[in-house]
């Protein structure tokens, strides 16, 4: 994973050149709808998605939808120190309080230089991105998914250095959770591109350079699932909506049983609200809702170059393997 700052991403801007262009009618002095020229609700642009505002509600704010404008600014202040990496004890891997500048702190894998989060709240202040349940929190987990889970975890301990089929999508280069669908809020690469033409929408996110291409009518699917699912689209009136079933199991927020329903909005010429229901009994006791605004952004979006030159894969394995041969304790 390298920060985003690498060669421009030239073959998708070319391809965005050759997509339609929105436009912005006006009327009576107001602004109306924004519409590419072949009269589709418009939502195309580049967008950062980066914001401080958390998937999950924290315990702290239990019964707070938002905060005080106060309260924000102190909240906002805190995460910029608490995940601030220059801060942390490079012995323990952990935030040390008694660190106060980055001359004091400790250089763990990456240090705050690669970083990009979000440095603020939603514009209005909210305390989770989910907005229902409205203890702003994922449901419950189904037992069964508990239990999946724990033995998950208690297989990948003991077998993480086996092979790199063990490893997560990540560590293989393969994308990340963030980036969806559905997208959210991360460490680094927080940008999207989105493109229309009037058969199609694309989704290009910044994060592992993954495109979804949405068909906006029902063509036939395929008969295998797909790492990011098999999506369709269609509009509700201002809104595009996109429902994608067919995941493989190793790569949705949930599993190979999630339905997922993603709705986009112009808000106005600078944000798109991005809202999304995860459904999937299997692992939750209840469907879950998020709310995450889409801002319009000048940058452009950069090659995520983690194949490149990436030698963690090999590194990770044959340091393993080097101290099976000389018999020592592989570190869990």
């Amino acid at each position: 994973m390298l920060k985003r700052c690498f060669a421009a991403f030239v073959t998708l801007a070319v391809v965005l050149t050759l997509a339609p262009q929105p436009v912005m009618a006006q009327a009576g002095g107001g602004a109306m709808p924004m519409r590419t020229p072949d009269g589709q609700p418009d939502v195309s642009g580049t967008f950062t998605y980066r914001t401080l505002t958390p998937l999950q509600r924290p315990l702290q704010f239990e019964g707070r939808e938002s905060l005080t404008p106060e309260d924000a600014a102190a909240f906002e202040a805190s995460e910029r120190t608490r995940q601030n990496r220059d801060l942390f004890d490079p012995e323990t891997g952990a935030p040390n309080a008694g660190y106060q500048s980055r001359e004091e702190g400790g250089v763990l894998s990456y240090n705050e230089f690669w970083y990009e989060r979000g440095i603020e709240l939603t514009s209005d202040k909210r305390t989770s991105l989910i907005i229902d349940p409205p203890d702003g929190r994922r449901p419950p987990q189904t037992e069964a998914a508990r239990m999946a889970a724990q033995a998950e975890r208690a297989y990948t301990d003991e077998h993480r250095y086996d092979s790199y089929e063990n490893r997560t999508m990540s560590d293989r280069c393969l994308g990340t959770s963030s980036a969806g669908p559905p997208m959210r809020s991360g460490a680094y690469n927080n940008n999207v591109m989105i493109f229309q033409t009037p058969d199609y929408v694309v989704i290009q996110n910044e994060m592992a350079s993954q495109a979804r291409i949405v068909p906006l009518e029902d063509t036939p699917k395929p008969p295998f699932a797909q790492l990011k699912g098999v999506s369709r689209g269609h509009w509700e009136g201002e809104t595009l909506v996109i429902e994608t079933t067919n995941f493989r199991g190793d790569a949705a927020l949930t599993g190979p049983n999630m339905h997922l329903v993603e709705r986009l909005t112009r808000r106005d010429p600078d944000t798109v609200a991005y809202e999304y229901t995860v459904t999937d009994l299997t692992v939750y006791t209840a469907p879950y809702t998020a709310l995450m605004p889409l801002r319009r952004t000048e940058g452009q979006l950069f090659e995520y170059a983690c194949n490149e030159g990436n030698l963690g894969m090999h590194g990770i394995l044959a340091g393993a393997r080097n101290l099976e041969r000389q018999g020592r304790e592989l570190r869990r």
